[in-house]
Parts: C-alpha cells; sequence; structure tokens
C-alpha cells in the first residue's frame, strides 16, 4: 500500500479503502478529537452519532500522563502500547488519523506525532478531515465496531520531546529556532488564551507561524511550494535544528507535520508549551503587548 509512506492521504484515498472493506487489523481509522472545555464540544458524543465507517474513537486525554499537572502530556510507552493495542493496532497497521474541527485539521497532526514518536511510522493524516468528508458526500455512519486487542511495542525517540529547561536553555544560546503555532493575537497578548489561569503572550526568540496557515480555505495541506514559502517567509531555516509549541503541544505538530512533508522529519515539541511555560517562567520571559505576567 503505497499510501502507508505519505502523511497525509485524500478522502478518496480512503473512501475507496472503505469501500474495498480494507478496514481491520491492516488499516484502523482513529476520529482523534479534542476540544478546549470553553468550546463546549464533546468529541466521544459526537463520534457516537456519526464518524467515519469502520473507524475508532482516540482519546488524547487518556492517552496521556494523567499524573501530570499539565494537559495532554504525553503517556510513557507502556500506557500507549496498551491503549493503542486494544485499538486493534499492531506494529504493521497502517493508522489514518482525522479530527471533527472547523479548521478541518487540528487534533489529528498531535496523534500522527505521538505514533511516530513512538516508532510507527505507517500513520498518515487525513487530509482536510471530517469537515471535507462531509462537503464531498463520503459516508457516514453511527454503528460502531469493537476491534480485536492487538500487541504493539512501542519505542520512544524521547530526542524528540522538549521540557521547560531545554526551553530556557536555548533561549540563552539561541542556537535552535523556535516556532509557535497559535493564532497571532494570542502570541502578541492581545487576545485572551482559552485557559482561564494563562494569560496570553509569547517566549523570547519565538516566531509565529499560526497553525491554520499550513491549510487552505478548505482545511486542506498546503502543497510542497505554499508550505516552503511559509517557511521562507517566517525567516524559518529548515535545514537548522527547529523546535515548535503552541498552548498545549497539539496544534505544534501542524509545524512538525508541514517539514515532514518538505523532508525535515525531525523538528520537535516543546510538550509543556505555553501553558507551562506561562506558569514557571518568570515575568521578564513573558512578552506581551496586553497585560503582563504579574510578579
Amino acid at each position: 500500500m503505497a499510501a502507508q509512506t505519505r502523511a497525509v492521504v485524500s478522502g478518496q484515498w480512503l473512501a475507496e479503502a472503505i469501500r474495498c472493506n480494507l478496514v481491520g487489523p491492516k488499516l484502523r481509522i482513529l476520529d482523534t478529537s479534542w476540544y478546549l472545555p470553553k468550546l463546549k464540544r464533546d468529541p466521544k458524543a459526537e463520534f457516537a452519532q456519526r464518524h467515519i465507517p469502520g473507524s475508532l474513537f482516540f482519546d488524547i486525554v487518556e492517552c496521556s500522563d494523567r499524573s501530570s499537572a499539565f494537559d495532554l502530556m504525553l503517556p510513557t510507552s507502556s500506557h500507549f502500547s496498551r491503549y493503542v493495542g486494544d485499538l486493534g493496532i499492531g506494529r504493521d497497521t497502517h493508522v489514518v488519523v482525522y479530527d471533527t474541527s472547523d479548521f478541518g485539521s487540528y487534533s489529528a497532526p498531535r496523534v500522527w506525532w505521538m505514533f511516530r514518536l513512538f516508532g510507527h511510522s505507517l500513520v498518515s493524516v487525513l487530509d482536510g478531515g471530517w469537515k471535507n468528508w462531509l462537503a464531498d458526500g463520503h459516508p457516514v455512519t453511527s454503528e460502531s465496531s469493537a476491534p480485536e486487542r492487538t500487541e504493539f511495542k512501542a519505542a520512544a525517540n524521547l530526542s524528540w520531546v522538549k521540557s521547560y529547561e531545554d526551553m530556557l536553555e536555548n533561549m540563552g544560546t539561541g542556537q535552535v529556532q523556535v516556532v509557535d503555532a497559535r493564532p497571532a493575537g494570542r502570541f502578541r497578548g492581545i487576545e485572551p488564551e482559552l485557559r482561564d489561569d494563562t494569560l496570553p503572550g509569547h517566549f523570547p526568540g519565538a516566531i509565529n507561524m499560526p497553525f491554520t496557515t499550513f491549510m487552505d480555505a478548505n482545511g486542506k495541506e498546503l502543497e510542497t511550494e505554499g508550505l516552503s514559502k511559509l517557511f521562507r517567509e517566517a525567516g524559518v531555516d529548515l535545514e537548522k535544528p527547529l523546535w515548535t509549541t503552541c498552548t498545549a503541544g497539539v496544534t505544534a505538530c501542524h509545524v512538525v507535520l508541514a517539514a515532514h512533508l518538505l523532508g525535515h522529519p525531525g523538528v520537535c515539541v516543546y510538550d509543556g508549551s505555553w501553558s507551562e511555560w506561562f506558569k514557571k517562567a518568570s515575568p521578564e520571559h513573558i512578552i506581551s503587548e496586553g497585560e503582563g505576567k504579574k510578579v
């Protein structure tokens, strides 16, 4: 299956695979939708109502480090192995991830990145997600399927994950480029964060590339020429090391996906992202055009 090496697959390709009854141990489709509480959306309930035929729900809250003070931090290898094995995913399963966001793609690249981080490269993002699946008239269902448990052994590449300490050290040396994928207003500090305990702003040296800019008006991934232009205009050199951040390490993965599509697969993610940085950093390490952090 040629699509196994493709980071992005089309709705047309997936619809054909479903029509040919390929969904099973060799092909799993995951709805990876997740929303901040303020958006008042229940992705599990939405999934129960309708989803892509044969798909399973991947809960990124359940498949995270629940003991952490911060949301959606990466699970351990054993936790990931167990969770993914329960979904009937093995080492030779091609995984296709999508979400139901209005953007076209929101949380799906995070799960795409997680699979790759834990050593599973047979993973693709559905281009344009649920939004385009519906627009293109592909089938939907409310029927649920229960996969047979499979053995999955994760091998984490933790060099792709950056910590608060890593970010702090890099701020001193400036050796690595850092891209922040949040919307421009929150990056600048003039629009509120979606979390009540966090003010907007960014850390010194960060470059803003809002995650929505990697997609076209319909929510589909830009072609390589468009992606190259974005990085070029932002002053980011993909030949040099690059780390990415956002609010909770979710939309940061859009940067990883875009770089991967351009032949640069090693972009690292600051897992705690702004949620952690805002709580831990001293006020002078928070740059905002609005209200800053109080000493």
